[in-house]
């Protein structure tokens, strides 16, 4: 359907014990629940990027066809040393022209109180600079190791915070991917 979205959740770290993974894959799911909305995820442990190198030779065709495909993006970083990984700068530098007039929600996780809200300011330039379109607000998961349950599920407890928050987030994400996709159609 035309006025579909496709949104790419992408978990921004491969690190081996990684926390964050369980909250990139509540996003996701909570994104599948949206009218209109398919969800793709994104696990850097499952693109194959060379450590470094020009963009010709440094690309995985399969990110690069998610990235093409995808109307939104919605990032879920975990905080590391008051920045995001440098996984996350890998996978998106990967790309350029995929990224340009589509709009970007960005989640921060910590193990600590802030739930990575450095890691999402330090996001913002870096996605401007790329052409994405950040929408507010924002979504955080502080102390993340008291979140989830041993099967990743978000403890009931936490559930009505988040769930509110999260619809506000994809309310907007979506309401600007769709404004995105009439103007880069319409050029």
């Amino acid at each position: 359907m035309e006025n579909d979205i496709t949104i790419a959740v992408i978990c921004g770290t491969a690190r081996e014990g990684r926390e964050s993974i369980k909250a990139a894959r509540w996003v996701a799911e909570f994104g599948r629940k949206q009218a209109g909305v398919d969800i793709m995820f994104i696990d850097p442990k499952e693109v194959h990027l060379p450590p470094d190198g020009a963009p010709e030779d440094g690309r995985d065709p399969n990110y690069s066809n998610a990235t093409e495909k995808a109307d939104a993006f919605y990032i879920v970083t975990p905080e590391y040393n008051h920045s995001y990984p440098s996984s996350l700068k890998r996978l998106l530098d990967s790309e350029y022209d995929n990224y340009n007039h589509k709009a970007v929600a960005i989640a921060g996780v910590s193990s600590g109180q802030w739930g990575g809200v450095r890691a999402c300011e330090a996001l913002l330039p870096v996605c401007h600079r790329l052409g994405l379109v950040n929408i507010r607000p924002e979504l955080y998961f502080p102390k993340v190791q008291t979140l989830f349950d041993e099967q990743g599920e978000l403890k009931p407890e936490f559930t009505d915070g988040y769930t509110a928050a999260a619809q506000k987030a994809f309310d907007e994400l979506v309401w600007m991917a769709k404004a995105l996709k009439a103007g880069r159609h319409s050029s």
